[in-house]
């Protein structure tokens, strides 16, 4: 890897080296991470509903989401005659291109982050935000009603469950007083999900909803949407939308980890520095895997009972847990 590094400094100059080899390294962990995912979500959906699920493909199935990723591969891309064309095709992209940008913003240890920002918990919040426009994109330039109305829907869920999300982040800012990701994990000599299970619980839910997981999944609904806001994609087209949301479901889970669950902290891991990013993974996919169970417990929701969920209980619960948050810390500071 040094060698290759250094055979690209000497072309691009050694930053452009560290960009290109980094946002390689990020996309090919996140590839086979989407192949995973799905392969996961299968047979978690399978052993809820009592059957066995893909087992032909590979041993126990494990090799059935790479056979779906040839075929969508080899699938023709139509693109309707009554599309805003540029906005179709672009946004595939503008989806995809937040989710590598999250994923270099998680600290995997001490002194590892592809990007170091000490404001890196107010950018993640801005990214996980741009995902809704390459939705509403998607679903407006696809000149079809049903693609219209997921897309809106999509933009109504996401600015409500932002609220919730951003309200439950602030109060471990409240404790870790700072943004720097680095420094909340530093300093959580005790995970901050037992100092803050409300918030914890708040920031779970509204990851849910924001990566569009049952049982809020409505801009997506089959049932009156068809496909919703992906109806007129295909082929890897479509399936950019899903690497999107199967990747932000892991960089978001990773980030609560950071958060709730001390992120890379872990036995041994000061020792032996290469089991942080192994803590720190594990944590995630324990969160994602909570949000598979939870799609295969729950049913939707109607689109008005999710939104009462987010205005009439999430924000005030939310913001009574940040201003308890507060008045704890002013009374007895864990400082």
């Amino acid at each position: 890897m040094s060698a290759l590094h250094g055979l690209l400094a000497r072309l691009i100059g050694d930053f452009g080296a560290t960009l290109l080899l980094g946002a390689g390294g990020i996309l090919l962990y996140l590839t086979f991470n989407v192949l995973f995912l799905i392969w996961l979500e299968r047979k978690v959906s399978a052993h809820a509903q009592r059957r066995l699920g893909p087992m032909e493909v590979g041993p126990h199935g494990a090799l059935q989401t790479i056979a779906d990723m040839l075929k969508l591969l080899s699938k023709q891309l139509v693109t309707p005659l009554a599309t805003d064309r540029f906005t179709f095709l672009f946004a595939p992209i503008l989806i995809f291109i937040p989710t590598i940008c999250l994923a270099s913003l998680v600290p995997l240890g001490g002194a590892s982050a592809f990007a170091e920002m000490p404001n890196g918990l107010a950018v993640v919040v801005v990214l996980s935000g741009i995902t809704v426009i390459a939705i509403f994109m998607a679903g407006w330039s696809s000149n079809n009603k049903y693609a219209v109305l997921g897309g809106m829907r999509s933009v109504a869920q996401v600015v409500a469950y932002e609220i919730p999300v951003l309200l439950s982040a602030l109060a471990v800012v409240l404790i870790a007083q700072t943004l720097d990701l680095n420094e909340i994990v530093s300093g959580q000599h005790v995970p901050y999900a037992l100092y803050e299970p409300v918030a914890a619980l708040i920031f779970f839910i509204g990851i849910t909803a924001e990566t569009n997981r049952a049982p809020f999944d409505i801009p997506e609904a089959e049932s009156e949407l068809v496909g919703g806001f992906h109806t007129e994609y295909a082929g890897m087209r479509f399936a950019l939308f899903f690497f999107a949301e199967y990747t932000n479901m892991l960089v978001l889970g990773c980030v609560g980890a950071t958060l709730f669950l001390g992120g890379w902290k872990g036995p041994f891991a000061d020792r032996w520095p290469f089991l942080g990013p192994v803590y720190l993974l594990l944590k995630g996919y324990v969160v994602v895997f909570l949000m598979m169970w939870a799609r295969w417990t729950f049913p939707r929701l109607r689109f008005d009972q999710l939104m009462n969920f987010a205005w009439k209980l999430l924000i005030p619960v939310a913001l009574v847990n940040l201003l308890v948050t507060a008045i704890v810390l002013q009374a007895v500071p864990l400082r």
